[in-house]
């Protein structure tokens, strides 16, 4: 028996139902998208209580008051141009170590609870802002691992409270702070530092004043999963 040929009307269904295929597929992949964007990621720090939170602050405050301490005891010990032009009598005299502070990821998010206005256990409302034209944030957790920083911060988008995540790292350049991501993510979805990158350092260009190193501060990195700072 000769079997006939599939006719236009079998292509114009078989393509009707790829297109429906595709077209699920589609739907899919935004609900996908949207879930994830959505959904909570795995928290970068553990929640402090308010307790723990002001100890924190508090021992932020004891370290950079101590490191300011150390940089004009050591200003003031310094020998000044003309003796430093002169030739020294010890050559292999060792120099003194510049002053240092580390600070950990529970002092960083503590100060930065406090000055966001997230240390209550309530947060802010969605109607709180930061500045003039900042995004509400509502929550926020940093931690340091090796020589990276990892920030999570809540937001409102499109009314939905929903979670930022960067990770990079943080430098110094012409007595600024600099900061080159690693990472990216919206809820739990990935999404390509290249996309991301040229816009977030057009605003931190904007904010440059924000970034401006204290005066007494040389370089500033992360290091063994801590911030450290060194004297200039």
């Amino acid at each position: 028996m000769i079997q006939a040929s599939p006719t236009r009307y079998d292509n114009l269904a078989m393509k009707l139902k790829l297109d429906r295929i595709i077209s699920i597929a589609t739907l899919i992949a935004s609900l996908v998208a949207i879930v994830l964007v959505l959904k909570k990621p795995a928290p970068v720090a553990p929640p402090q209580p308010p307790r723990a939170i002001a100890e924190h602050a508090q021992s932020f405050e004891h370290k950079m008051e101590q490191f300011d301490q150390e940089t004009q005891q050591s200003a003031a010990s310094s020998p000044s141009p003309a003796q430093s032009s002169q030739p020294q009598t010890q050559p292999g005299a060792a120099t003194a170590p510049k002053a240092e502070v580390h600070i950990n990821s529970d002092e960083i998010s503590a100060v930065l609870a406090q000055t966001l206005g997230t240390a209550g256990a309530s947060g802010l409302t969605p109607d709180s802002n930061v500045g003039s034209g900042s995004p509400s944030i509502k929550d926020q957790q940093v931690s340091f691992d090796g020589d990276l920083v990892h920030g999570q911060f809540l937001t409102e988008i499109a009314g939905k409270d929903v979670w930022i995540t960067i990770s990079g790292h943080i430098g110094e350049k012409d007595g600024y702070a600099t900061f080159d991501p690693t990472e990216f993510k919206v809820g739990d979805l990935n999404v390509p530092v290249s996309l991301v990158n040229p816009e977030l350092q057009k605003k931190l260009s904007e904010e440059r004043d924000r970034l401006k190193l204290p005066d007494n501060v040389g370089s500033v990195k992360v290091e063994n999963g801590q911030l450290v700072m060194q004297q200039k």
